[in-house]
């Protein structure tokens, strides 16, 4: 029998983590917390009131993915079915929580847990390289729980931003390697950016990055960017409150502007609706969006993704922040697929609901010299989206 696990099967829970992994294994805190208070649900195998295995859900908050972050079976009970019955109990928790992927990591070396999901219809879609605390590396696998749902993405190569305030950068860059495979992504182009693009002032701390700037790094390199904001003036002037760091702000965004107004750089001064944006990626075009961060991690600040594909239901995107403490990987992080109705609502910042996104392209004159080699050796055919 397969049930949700609760607080008195904590002994049973710890006693199959200790004889069934040697490294990386969950306290009895982390544990407790997960039953208690975290984003989870425990399942548990029983039999004859003995507990014989565990499977462990992790749900994204403001997104439609799950993540199998522990299974497990006591060694004793081995080779009884027990492992498939919980991966496929896993599965109908996180359909019965609205979730369209259930994604997972295994380490490289644990064939029998890879032929395991690879038989319950789970593809490898990457690799996490020294995950595990003895170095071995990751798999990380998914399945799509919507029968024949295979969403068009494009290519967006992921890159995780290494400080707290360079999210936007870290977005640029992604879209950037996208349109561009010679882009390198590494830390030193990722600061380079977020010289180039901040605002100087945030709430606290270091600056945050806003359209303009990240705009003129974009076309600086070489790429054709369009902005949409819904407003004109100073971004995110509302975070600070000392009146010498507003006006440092407004004249360094100032001082932006005047720059894209000498370039072919176009400001569009409106909202670009949800199907709007879709046509734009239609066109080859790769969004960065300005979100608010409190619908995914609770905290009040702004924050930038970059969209990697449409289906009816969902916008997906990279979301350049993994959130370590909360347990999370990239796994977590890559295509994530957001409701539509959801994203409208996280796609603004602060009371003013300050909207901002940013479309990359690759540079006019390089698209049409591309097509011209292509239409010379394959006829013109377009290219064509495929999961990254």
């Amino acid at each position: 029998m397969i049930r949700q696990a609760t607080l008195d099967d904590l002994d049973a829970l710890v006693r199959i983590e200790v004889s069934s992994f040697d490294t990386d294994r969950l306290s009895r805190r982390n544990f407790r917390y997960l039953l208690i208070k975290g984003n989870a649900e425990i399942l548990v195998e029983e039999e004859n009131g003995v507990v014989r295995g565990y499977a462990m859900l992790l749900f994204n908050t403001g997104t439609s993915l799950a993540r199998l972050y522990s299974l497990a079976v006591d060694p004793a009970q081995k080779r009884k079915g027990i492992a498939g019955s919980l991966v496929e109990a896993s599965e109908v928790v996180a359909r019965q929580n609205d979730c369209v992927y259930l994604r997972l990591e295994i380490r490289r070396d644990n064939i029998a847990s890879i032929n395991l999901f690879k038989r319950h219809g789970y593809r490898d879609f990457g690799t996490h390289a020294d995950y595990y605390e003895d170095h071995m590396d990751a798999v990380r696998f998914e399945k799509s729980l919507v029968r024949d749902h295979k969403p068009p993405l494009a290519r967006v190569p992921f890159y995780e931003q290494t400080l707290d305030f360079t999210c936007g950068p870290a977005a640029v860059m992604m879209a950037m390697k996208s349109l561009d495979p010679q882009t390198t992504l590494d830390r030193t182009l990722e600061l380079r950016i977020w010289r180039e693009s901040t605002t100087v002032f945030m709430t606290s701390g270091h600056g945050g990055c806003g359209p303009y700037g990240l705009a003129l790094s974009a076309y600086h390199r070489g790429f054709d960017v369009e902005i949409y904001v819904n407003a004109a003036g100073a971004m995110f002037i509302d975070s600070v409150r000392d009146p010498e760091k507003k006006e440092v702000m407004r004249l360094v965004q100032e001082d932006f502007i005047n720059e894209l107004r000498n370039s072919p750089v176009k400001i569009h001064y409106g909202v670009i609706g949800v199907n709007a944006l879709q046509e734009q990626f239609e066109q080859s075009g790769i969004p960065i969006v300005l979100i608010s961060s409190y619908r995914i991690y609770h905290e009040k600040s702004p924050h930038w993704v970059v969209v990697t594909g449409f289906d009816d239901r969902f916008i997906y995107v990279h979301d350049p922040l993994v959130d370590k403490d909360e347990g999370k990987t990239i796994t977590d992080c890559v295509n994530m697929p957001i409701l539509r109705k959801d994203f409208e609502r996280m796609a603004r910042y602060g009371k003013a609901g300050q909207k901002a996104v940013l479309i990359l392209k690759r540079r006019a004159l390089e698209q049409k010299k591309s097509r011209g080699q292509a239409g010379s050796k394959t006829g013109g055919t377009a290219p064509v989206r495929a999961l990254g």
